[in-house]
């Protein structure tokens, strides 16, 4: 998987994405991230990517020359199925299913905007997407940018250890994630539950679905309405729904 970036602001970028574990996967060649500063594409003497909006209004629009020239940097040599993104609050929200489907291609490039936002002539012309990672404005798209290339490398073969490692986890499985807990047994009165040290495998399945359904009615009950739900999750819910109304 490739990863091509425009920013203004790569060195905001790099640090985060040569650390952890994406860092590990651009080592051992899992991954590849190249970014491409568009101020070094602007033809403007003074270096400005960004002019005042038609029509008025407040801030500044980047100007679609440096982007769509660096854009075709950024995609010159690549092979194989690209997509182009464009990081807005505007845009669809990212979910784990879109990071799954974005995972499938080949490379990725990542339009960062600042200011007011970009040209549109520069959307219309080599955006493929517009995503959003939610309902709020920040000041660059750079924030948002990590969130994808994180979400969306975890996803590439040999960046995890094992499939499992997502699978499982946390909105991927459809439902929020049981408690986890690691040693000491008790900390500070604060005990470990004893299905978890019993050494009974299927009982401790049976409780981490429990606490999981359990978890999800609290705090997103929403995702219960797609969730893959079998009679026995039904009916525990039902149970557990039916005591709190008492």
């Amino acid at each position: 998987m490739n990863f091509r970036i425009l920013t203004l602001f790569p060195e905001v970028l790099e640090p985060y994405m040569s650390a952890s574990i994406i860092g590990r996967a651009r080592q051992n060649g899992y991954i590849n991230i190249d970014f491409f500063n568009i101020r070094d594409y602007t033809l403007d003497k003074h270096r400005r990517v960004d002019d005042t909006p038609y029509g008025g209004g407040y801030g500044m629009i980047m100007a679609p020359q440096p982007l769509l020239d660096c854009h075709k940097a950024a995609l010159s040599g690549l092979s194989g199925s690209t997509v182009t993104l464009y990081m807005s609050p505007q845009g669809k929200k990212l979910t784990h299913e879109k990071a799954l489907e974005l995972s499938k291609y080949d490379n990725i490039a990542i339009i960062c905007g600042h200011y007011e936002g970009i040209d549109q002539r520069v959307i219309d012309k080599v955006v493929d997407e517009e995503i959003s990672i939610g309902d709020y404005v920040l000041t660059g798209g750079e924030l948002p940018c990590a969130i994808v290339v994180d979400a969306v490398s975890r996803l590439i073969d040999g960046v995890l250890p094992d499939s499992e490692c997502y699978e499982g986890e946390s909105i991927a499985s459809g439902l929020l994630e049981h408690p986890q807990y690691t040693k000491p047994y008790d900390y500070e009165g604060m005990t470990v539950p004893d299905v978890l040290t019993g050494g009974n495998h299927k009982d401790i399945i049976e409780w981490q679905r429990k606490a999981a359904l359990k978890k999800t009615l609290s705090v997103r009950p929403d995702l219960l309405e797609t969730a893959r739900l079998t009679k026995e999750d039904i009916l525990y819910l039902e149970e557990i729904t039916s005591n709190t109304e008492d």
